[in-house]
């Protein structure tokens, strides 16, 4: 059975509810081994565990610049995990954000930066949730769905 490793940055629970969403979804077609950790408390080689490897965040105003990775995020992939190496490693992305903001979802550039920058491969397209999740989680199913069915 494939595996799927989540690393998740996520303080107002936002990105948490998406995660879990998608959880249930995927664990509902009983095909994969979910494991999942918050940013805070993940180490490097984290990074590393799982077949593919999930990284979602929120997009945040960090020290006064819009359009940055949750503090959380930011520490674990730019700090403790500036130099690993993902060898190849397939990874989804999520990003939220606020479209009050001219950098809606631009965490998930950032995500995307450190990826490749890191000899990562890009799964498939990236979820960008706008505004609030709730009410959006058709859309968060459909996506994990379409993204392991084809990926598989």
């Amino acid at each position: 059975m494939p595996s799927l490793q989540i690393i998740y940055a996520s303080t107002s629970g936002h990105t948490e509810y998406v995660i879990g969403v998608l959880k249930d979804a995927l664990n509902d077609q009983k095909k994969l081994k979910i494991a999942d950790c918050k940013a805070e408390s993940a180490k490097p080689e984290d990074l590393l565990k799982g077949d593919v490897l999930l990284l979602a965040c929120g997009t945040w105003n960090t020290d006064g610049s819009e359009g940055q990775l949750n503090p959380h995020m930011k520490d674990l992939l730019l700090g403790r995990a500036k130099d690993i190496d993902l060898k190849g490693k397939p990874v989804a992305i999520i990003a939220l954000g606020d479209d009050r903001y001219f950098y809606t979802c631009r965490a998930g550039e950032h995500l995307r930066r450190f990826i490749l920058d890191h000899g990562g491969k890009i799964l498939g397209d990236a979820l960008l949730v706008v505004n609030e999740p709730y009410g959006q989680e058709e859309r968060v199913k459909k996506w994990g769905e379409k993204l392991f069915t084809q990926n598989a």
